[in-house]
């Protein structure tokens, strides 16, 4: 039997703490203690202007919505933070504790209580408009696009294009993409051979499709992250690895858009932001994937796809980034260094594509040579996956379409050691993507355009003509392929007609192809053909006038040009049909070059021939502006003068 107390039987007695308890816990408020977590994890977002559906910066914001945040961070729905905390830490993690979790649960317990407002600490200061202020250049897309108001997910293209001027080292960009209604998320890619524009139907007006080859005929391979996503930050690239600009490359957004029920008008503008630090710092990514393998049959609840690459050589890891789209679930990304140690890179255990993001890692991950990446990624495409959006399920391929799948893990690698390391990883790459896809043409184009960067000719035409055999109508490919035969032209004399054909090929599907005009010309030059090669010239300079090398190349075709016809002309007893060609190449030559004194002094020559002795006379003026002492153009001009007076 169990004995009470005597004491607790009195009746009428007072139970009084006892002596040295703990004190009652001071209640939780909104401006103590639920506010700081509101300000830093939500207001980012929830605030006018950005992705958030509504404000969350007030007691009023927060007491309307109390019982949704409680829900919402106890199932960390919010706030938006995918990967599982684990050995590496990552940037602006956005994971909330335990017990910042707990918290909130209490505080809507108790009926939300406001508090004191004296305890709130200082509002949290968002900089309006632009993250990082007012860039140094905005570049709009010229038209907007016009998004249906239902059906499949668009993937719009938007070609940009910085003016001309001197190249540039960006630090870091914003993009802003003119309706977050409708944008699911863009990626900004850098085309130096402005590859891309050829696909627009109308000039500015963009084109669809979302596996989009950039090509370049020189070594560039993709080095950044430069992506948007709702609820973002603009990052400031670390010292050295500001990105290279140069005049005349275009910039292509490509945007995913999704239907919103209306009809969206989408017109998106990207901020650049300059340093004078050259890049010094060489970054690439590595993109591990398998979408070839993507073929998930109804009702697979553990479907899993993977890919595996060795490193050759040392890197540190800077940062990553998963993706795939609704049947994703699980998605791991580790490396297993020489010695079999196996290290987390990224592991998202429920995946949610509406809130994908890169995540650099707060301290580089070092990685050894030998170190083999790995992807394993498990969809799940059964009825019990809420975000299945088929019901019921239905086969999955690979694809575009967000009801497709895709199976991604971009990695950001500084490999280690002197100078620009990148070459020796993109063979390895490019040679790893042809193990799985052995007629991947972006594979044979990127080992060409290195092996051409090498000097290896007769490599970089091998692997050419296997890249044109998979896309014979690419213009980057085709002038890529120019040049190598024209390495081989200028060693043996032949293939000289070889390499214009590909010129010209190039020119006929993207006539606006600065770069394989400018090759032309250069191959007819070489072969003696300076009349053909002149109009080129002038296309080149047309397009980008401060184009040094091709007013250089001009500038010398049409003086050797002058120099003939005026030769001939003398020959033929100074023939009047000469002469007039004479003039006409040098009046463009000193249009060309106003500086030079020597030009202007021998148009002045081909003038008094031609019977025109002030016109000559002007250019002798003119090369003695230039050069006062220029003694052919002083004693030119004193003849010129005399004859002129002279009965």
């Amino acid at each position: 039997m169990l004995l009470l107390p005597e004491w607790l039987l009195l009746p009428g007695r007072l139970l009084l703490p006892v002596s040295g308890s703990a004190a009652a816990p001071p209640p939780i408020t909104f401006h103590k203690h639920i506010e700081p977590i509101l300000w830093e994890y939500c207001a980012p977002c929830h605030r006018a202007g950005q992705s958030g559906p509504f404000p969350l910066l007030t007691y009023d914001d927060a007491r309307k919505r109390a019982s949704q945040i409680a829900a919402v961070t106890r199932r960390r729905y919010m706030p938006p933070w995918l990967p599982e905390p684990g050995s590496v830490a990552f940037v602006g993690e956005r994971r909330l504790t335990g017990r910042q979790i707990e918290t909130i649960a209490q505080w809507v317990a108790a009926g939300a209580p406001e508090g004191d407002a004296a305890d709130s600490g200082p509002s949290p200061a968002f900089t309006p408009g632009w993250q990082l202020g007012p860039p140094d250049l905005v570049v709009e897309a010229a038209k907007p696009f016009l998004t249906p108001a239902d059906g499949r997910d668009v993937f719009w293209n938007f070609v940009l294009t910085p003016p001309a001027g001197a190249t540039r080292y960006v630090k870091a960009i914003e993009i802003r993409p003119g309706n977050e209604r409708a944008v699911h998320h863009a990626n900004l890619l850098v085309d130096r051979a402005r590859s891309a524009r050829h696909l627009e139907k109308v000039p500015g007006e963009g084109f669809a499709g979302m596996d989009l080859v950039i090509a370049s005929n020189t070594f560039d391979p993709d080095s950044h992250f430069l992506f948007w996503k709702p609820g973002g930050t603009a990052r400031i690239e670390p010292d050295g690895m500001a990105w290279r600009l140069d005049p005349g490359n275009d910039l292509v957004l490509n945007v995913h858009l999704q239907p919103t029920g209306k009809p969206e008008r989408v017109q998106p503008s990207v901020g650049l932001y300059f340093t004078n630090q050259p890049q010094t710092k060489y970054p690439m990514l590595i993109q591990l994937e398998h979408d070839g393998a993507l073929h998930i049959p109804p009702g697979a609840r553990d479907f899993v796809v993977s890919d595996d690459f060795r490193l050759p050589l040392d890197v540190d890891v800077l940062a990553i980034y998963p993706h795939a789209h609704y049947l994703g679930h699980l998605l791991e990304g580790y490396a297993t260094l020489p010695g079999g140690a196996r290290r987390v890179l990224i592991r998202v255990p429920d995946w949610d594509p509406n809130w994908q993001a890169v995540y650099p890692y707060r301290e580089p991950v070092f990685l050894p040579k030998g170190t083999v990446l790995s992807m394993r990624f498990h969809y799940d495409n059964s009825a019990a996956n809420p975000r299945n959006p088929n019901a019921p399920p239905k086969p999955v391929e690979g694809g575009n379409q967000s009801t497709d799948e895709m199976a991604h893990l971009w990695l950001q690698v500084l490999p280690r050691g002197p100078g620009d390391q990148r070459m020796a990883l993109q063979e390895a790459i490019m040679h790893h993507r042809l193990e799985k896809y052995p007629a991947d043409f972006s594979a044979y184009f990127n080992l060409g355009a290195l092996a051409l960067s090498r000097q290896q000719i007769p490599a970089a035409i091998a692997y050419l003509r296997s890249a044109l055999r998979s896309q014979p109508e690419q213009p980057a490919a085709l002038n890529t392929l120019g040049v190598a035969l024209e390495g081989v032209a200028l060693e043996s004399g032949a293939r000289f007609d070889e390499a214009a054909e590909q010129f010209r090929h190039a020119l006929r599907v993207q006539p606006d192809y600065s770069d394989a005009r400018y090759n032309l010309a250069n191959t007819l030059v070489a072969q003696g053909k300076l009349e053909e090669a002149a109009p080129h010239f002038r296309q080149v300079l047309a397009a980008v006038p401060d184009d040094a090398a091709a007013r250089e190349h001009l500038v010398a075709a049409l003086t050797t040009l002058g120099d003939a016809a005026f030769s001939k002309a003398r020959d033929e007893a100074f023939s009047k049909t000469r002469l007039a060609a004479a003039a006409g190449y040098y009046r463009e030559l000193v249009a060309l070059e106003p500086g030079s004194a020597d030009l202007h002094n021998n148009f002045g020559i081909i003038l008094v021939q031609s019977g025109d002795v002030a016109g000559a006379m002007e250019q002798f003026q003119a090369a003695l502006q230039v050069d006062p002492a220029h003694q052919q153009a002083r004693r030119n001009l004193d003849l010129a003068k005399k004859r002129l007076h002279q009965p």
